[in-house]
């Protein structure tokens, strides 16, 4: 007997996935009524709609917008959310999952979450919505009814903005708090007393909080005490790390190093300095968290840490891929580490 067949909209037959007759019951309407109101909502009230998005979001029912697929079958997609296409810290990581993909006759699919948790939810539920056969999302932390779709979809998940204790399901990266201490520590021996930190804005950012603690972390087993006028939160850009330079100098803190948890920050901070005539490190000390090429070429080039995201990229393609074709099964964590690299401005 051949293979049934789905029509978009239709129910997923995989074990354990909701069933549009499970939110037909929780929203206590028919499943024909169901089906009006994801495929087509014109067609029934406001009031039966917001009940059926309410179960659906209930039971984490995914709709499969596929239409004509097999029920057994997914596609040889995988979905890929980064907070920002913007920003060339994902190019690296992007590119060396795309190319091990493509070596295996597999595509990637990107989305934008512009740093939004529920902007990553919604794109989330269109991948799944297209049978992706795996995902991978830079964030570590995702709204409940992120979590819920993912794990009432069965589909092989990797996260790799930071080396997470909990994850989903696999993680690939480095920790971002351990590096952060890394290098508090590292300006430390180098002798700098006064050590100052800049990160950008931490509310939706798992990331930050992370290079936070780690900064704070590095103060406190050197013994050096946190002062919360040395450590501030800044939007991306290098007018802010110049606006950060001049509010951390000449706010009170009297910092004699300053930690950049962003390179363009970093960036922006070395090159007031130039303008100012202020000499780095003579004046201030400036590192930087990420390894920009341009950092290297600023005079004196910064100090930095240098992160494997080509290498997160391939690696975090290829751990989906082996669970998508069971060569393993289980938790996954790969700790790919970084390097601090010493420069003249420190």
């Amino acid at each position: 007997m051949g293979a049934r067949r789905l029509m978009a909209g239709s129910d997923d037959t995989r074990p354990g996935a909701a069933r549009m007759r499970d939110v037909a019951r929780v929203a206590q309407v028919s499943t024909m009524t169901v089906s009006r109101a994801l495929m087509d909502p014109a067609k029934v009230s406001p009031e039966v709609r917001a009940r059926v998005a309410e179960a659906v979001s209930a039971v984490g029912y995914v709709a499969n917008k596929v239409a004509g697929s097999l029920s057994s079958s997914r596609s040889k997609v995988i979905g890929l959310v980064v907070p920002s296409i913007e920003n060339s810290l994902f190019a690296s990581t992007i590119q060396g999952i795309s190319d091990v993909l493509r070596r295996h006759d597999h595509q990637l699919m990107i989305a934008d979450s512009g740093y939004s948790a529920e902007a990553e939810e919604a794109a989330i539920r269109a991948f799944l919505e297209q049978r992706v056969a795996g995902l991978i999302l830079h964030d570590t932390t995702h709204t409940p009814d992120a979590v819920t779709m993912i794990q009432r979809s069965g589909v092989p998940v990797v996260e790799n903005g930071t080396l997470t204790p909990d994850p989903l399901d696999m993680v690939v990266s480095y920790s971002n708090h351990d590096a952060s201490k890394a290098m508090t520590q590292h300006l430390g021996r180098l002798g700098y007393r006064r050590i100052a930190f800049v990160s950008l804005t931490s509310a939706a950012n798992e990331r930050s909080r992370d290079r936070q603690r780690g900064y704070r972390a590095g103060l406190e087993e050197m013994g050096q005490a946190f002062d919360a006028r040395r450590m501030l939160e800044m939007p991306p850009g290098l007018a802010s790390g110049a606006e950060a330079l001049l509010r951390l100098v000449e706010g009170g803190g009297d910092p004699d190093a300053i930690f950049f948890a962003g390179d363009v920050l970093a960036m922006g901070a070395a090159l007031e300095c130039t303008r100012r005539g202020w000499p780095v490190p003579g004046k201030v000390a400036i590192a930087a968290f990420d390894n920009f090429d341009l950092l290297g070429h600023l005079v004196p080039p910064v100090t930095t840490l240098k992160l494997p995201r080509l290498e997160i990229g391939r690696r975090s393609a290829e751990v989906l891929l082996d669970r998508i074709q069971g060569r393993s099964s289980g938790a996954v964590a790969v700790d790919l580490r970084f390097e601090i690299i010493h420069r003249g401005s420190t």
